[in-house]
């Protein structure tokens, strides 16, 4: 194993992460909150040892035309949308470039919704302990448009809970989280994927096992 390598894969993550989060176990106003697709091992393995209910809040990063694992900004459910403007003007990313990758991620992110979600209604979550699960915090972008999205539904508190994250990703996520439970924050980051021994891409048939094998929050 590469020394870098600490979790085996998303399972043995959400198992480790877990025991960072026993004090939540099984309060009735908790809900665990996974962001698809690899947050959803992750918060599959919480919401298992904690006996928590589960459930899936879909966001979409937005990637840079010429790098699109490099996030300009991220959409969320219920129309949320943030921009780093910064990397933006910098690299000199047309407005019409933005607004296409916009449109294209809003359609991925509605049909993940209707894949993952079926008829099955959003559950209420006003005052709530949201427990928000990614299997990485990388830039951040991501984790920050799901908590801005989820603020409108008026929960108690939000918990973002990753195994692996960067200084710059985890310093954004406290600006806006009401605690964030990150195990590793190492100090050369580099990707989240070499902190996995296997971090294999999950396709929506292994989500929607994974959802219908532990019941969703109602």
């Amino acid at each position: 194993m590469n020394p870098t390598q600490i979790f085996v894969d998303r399972y043995d993550a959400g198992r480790r992460l877990a025991q960072l989060l026993l004090r939540y176990a099984g309060r009735r106003d908790v809900i665990v909150l996974a962001l698809p697709r690899g947050g959803v091992p992750v918060a599959y393995e919480i919401a298992q040892h904690l006996h928590l209910p589960l459930d899936v809040f879909t966001v979409r990063k937005i990637g840079l035309p010429f790098h699109e694992e490099f996030a300009m900004g991220a959409i969320g459910s219920g129309g949320a949308c943030v921009f780093n403007y910064d990397v933006i003007d910098a690299l000199h990313v047309s407005h019409t470039s933005v607004a296409q990758a916009v449109v294209r991620e809003r359609r991925e992110l509605d049909r993940r919704e209707r894949a993952y979600r079926d008829d099955r209604p959003f559950p209420q979550l006003a005052d709530k302990t949201l427990i928000v699960v990614d299997d990485g915090i990388a830039t951040g972008a991501s984790m920050h448009v799901a908590i801005t999205a989820l603020r409108e539904r008026n929960p108690a508190r939000i918990i973002v809970a990753a195994p692996v994250g960067s200084e710059d990703g985890c310093t954004l996520v406290r600006r806006y989280a009401d605690e964030l439970v990150c195990a590793v924050i190492p100090h050369a980051f580099g990707s989240v994927a070499q902190y996995y021994s296997h971090f294999e891409q999950l396709d929506d048939e292994s989500v929607r096992s994974l959802l219908g094998t532990r019941a969703l929050a109602s």
